[in-house]
């Protein structure tokens, strides 16, 4: 069985705007603040179940403000709207990375859907 990859480096960028994660295979990421926001593996966010999952919007100019480690298996990410519920797994930090693009144009289309946007607070 193969080792996750490990990340070597993370680095919060553009005044916790985005979040630079490195890994020990080469692969590197710059995940945007909003997008981890919205895609937080909290409860809060992603509920108990898939019919629980809340689509959030009025975080485009959300910002990290803490990076705290969790064990040897995680970090917890401190956003200045005060969420800091979510652990966010190596293993769901590199999912994010290699499904950004594809996670954030689906998240636009929650948004129009539910009758959100990204500039004004609330939730579906």
């Amino acid at each position: 069985m193969t080792a996750d990859p490990w990340p070597t480096e993370i680095r919060l960028l553009d005044n916790g705007k985005n979040l630079r994660l490195a890994f020990d295979d080469g692969q590197s990421f710059a995940l945007t603040a909003e997008l981890l926001r919205v895609r937080s593996p909290s409860a809060e966010v992603q509920g108990h179940s898939p019919a629980d999952q809340k689509t959030v919007g009025g975080k485009r100019n959300v910002a990290i403000i803490a990076v705290t480690p969790v064990g040897n298996y995680a970090v917890r990410l401190d956003f200045d709207d005060m969420h800091r519920t979510g652990i966010y797994t190596w293993r769901y930090l590199r999912h994010l990375g290699e499904t950004a693009e594809g996670s954030f144009a689906s998240y636009l289309e929650e948004l129009k859907a539910k009758g959100l946007d990204r500039d004004r607070p609330g939730e579906a």
